[in-house]
């Protein structure tokens, strides 16, 4: 059931038959329509599904009856009927899951009524648990921080559950950035259906891990203003894709508010701002704080556009402009008492991909090449091709790199002939990008996935025994040593078996140890600080990597028995 928005035939204005035509980087994608595709195109379509997913870290949003140029067209009932049907299938065929954001009616001078709709497409990594969406929370003592992330999560901290509910998170989180704070974390999950998983049905932690394919995680610098260098450390140690800024309606800006305006704009990760308290005052108090805002952000210091969001339709809107671009500053108003417009925030959380953070991918590029190798084909007349991503580095056309490792631990020298994004050639590569290189006649017998293509400088380490600091999210049977597991590092993913724990003798859920591990087929190009999961069966588990035991191509076929 979806509400109308009180945008119908008279509200043309609103709705302007045209978007911002279709952007070949990004993960919005729009498709006038999509019946019945040959084998062929079929195939295609899912090639262009999984780049929208790899450009959006997972989510990408698709927008049906619309034309490349933005030209809102609209289908008629049958035809989008079937276009669903047919972005079913492509979803199904990547494992991702849809659903349906929104439909709007076009007005043409047609009887038949024509619809657009509009879906999100989810999918979460082989080698994560879930999407993972950081977001800094920053406001004065008395915005209502707690009340509100407590409204948000419904963490009832007080029940003895709650406490070791954060603990696992605790844990989670020292486990994913290699630290301890005084920082703390509460978590609101999505379900793929872009429900709000969360403590409301007293799950325990462990399940809201599980039933989520969206974590957004909610880091609250508790109020160290004392300290406004720790908070700034404390917040880029973390690394947040976009910060929360939390203004009380009726006091408006306070002093400590600029101060936070500034430290968001000095973390370079885009913002929004949630006008808290909105039950406490008279309307026209909230109407002079959003201006108040207004005016600040319009300021030549901060260069922002401002975005009051006060329907359904507003909050859809600003979480894909906010994603596309940096200058977009979304405003919320809304009261944790009441719960007044509290769902139009849920809605932008759960729409919102987890974003580049720009400061990340500056100091990634920076570092040496290193491409992850997902897929392998090859391509008449061109040769060789692989898929992946650049996780560090730039790569350019003509770039001489080796790849590895061989089983034998070796790497191969080879030379990059073409890069290309989205099927358009594509002159330079950066860090984080997604796209397929070609490899001239380099013989695709020798590549597997798991690969890595490094810059020689590099002088890569492989390994067959890593350790890392995991903490283990569920498990069936005792997790001890000579337990088998699949492990998933980046794009790696391999048996390895537990050949020790150190300082105990098994592990429960929730807990946390220092493991060694050992690939049984080949060894790998691992590098410590890399974020791994493992699982077999119902056992799940995730972790760093904390010490690689380098080996040389020689060690390398004796450890593995050749």
């Amino acid at each position: 059931g979806k509400k109308k928005n009180g945008r119908n035939r008279g509200g043309k204005a609103n709705n302007p038959p045209y978007l911002p035509p279709e952007a070949e980087d990004g993960n919005i994608e729009y498709k006038l329509k999509l019946v019945n595709p040959s084998q062929y195109r079929f195939e295609h379509l899912v090639t262009q599904m999984k780049w929208r997913l790899q450009e959006g870290r997972g989510e990408a949003v698709y927008q049906i009856g619309v034309e490349d140029n933005g030209l809102l067209v609209g289908l008629a009932e049958e035809e989008m009927r079937a276009s669903l049907k047919t972005l079913h299938r492509m979803a199904e065929k990547v494992g991702a899951d849809i659903t349906v954001l929104r439909e709007r009616e076009v007005d043409y001078d047609s009887d038949m009524p024509r619809k657009i709709t509009e879906v999100l497409v989810r999918k979460v990594p082989d080698n994560q648990q879930f999407l993972d969406l950081r977001v800094a929370v920053l406001g004065n003592v008395d915005s209502g921080k707690s009340t509100l992330l407590g409204v948000l999560t419904q963490g009832e901290l007080d029940n003895g559950r709650g406490r070791a509910r954060l603990n696992l998170f605790r844990h989670l989180h020292e486990i994913q950035s290699g630290r301890t704070s005084s920082i703390s974390f509460e978590i609101l999950g999505f379900n793929s259906k872009g429900e709000v998983v969360n403590y409301s049905d007293s799950r325990t932690a462990e399940e809201i891990c599980e039933s989520s394919s969206k974590m957004i995680t909610f880091i609250d610098l508790a109020g160290h203003h004392k300290y406004l260098h720790t908070t700034i450390f404390g917040l880029t140690s973390y690394c947040p894709d976009c910060a929360l800024l939390l203004v009380s309606a009726n006091t408006g800006i306070a002093g400590t508010t600029r101060e936070h305006l500034g430290l968001a704009l000095a973390l370079k990760v885009p913002f929004f701002i949630v006008v808290s308290k909105v039950d406490l005052c008279a309307k026209s108090t909230v109407e002079r704080t959003v201006r108040q805002l207004e005016r600040v952000l319009k300021q030549p210091g901060c260069h922002k556009v401002p975005m009051l969001v006060t329907s359904e339709d507003d909050a859809v809107t600003a979480a894909q402009q906010f994603a596309q671009s940096p200058n977009v500053t979304p405003i919320f108003t809304l009261s944790s008492v009441s719960g007044e417009s509290l769902d139009l925030l849920k809605v932008f959380l759960n729409i919102l991909p987890p974003l580049t953070n720009s400061k990340e991918q500056e100091e990634l590029m920076q570092q040496l090449t290193e491409f992850q190798v997902d897929e392998i084909y090859t391509v008449p007349e061109v040769g060789t091709v692989v898929g992946g991503t650049l996780s560090s580095g730039i790569c350019r056309e003509g770039d001489q790199l080796v790849v590895g490792p061989t089983d034998d631990g070796c790497f191969l020298e080879l030379r990059v002939c073409s890069i290309q994004r989205n099927r358009s050639a594509c002159r330079v590569l950066r860090a984080g990008q997604a796209a397929t290189l070609a490899l001239g006649d380099f013989d695709r017998a020798l590549l597997r996935k798991g690969m890595v293509m490094v810059s020689p400088e590099m002088n890569p380490t492989i390994c067959s025994v890593f350790e890392a600091e995991i903490v283990l999210l569920f498990h069936a049977t005792t997790f001890r040593r000579g337990f088998q597991v699949t492990v998933h590092v980046g794009n790696v993913r391999q048996t390895a078996v537990v050949e020790k724990i150190h300082a105990k003798d098994k592990l429960r859920t929730g807990e946390k140890a220092v493991v060694r591990f050992h690939f049984l087929k080949h060894p790998e190009y691992l590098k410590v600080g890399a974020k791994l999961l493992f699982r077999e069966g119902v056992t799940k588990g995730i972790g760093h990597v904390t010490d690689v035991q380098a080996i040389t191509a020689g060690e390398a076929q004796a450890s593995m028995g050749f």
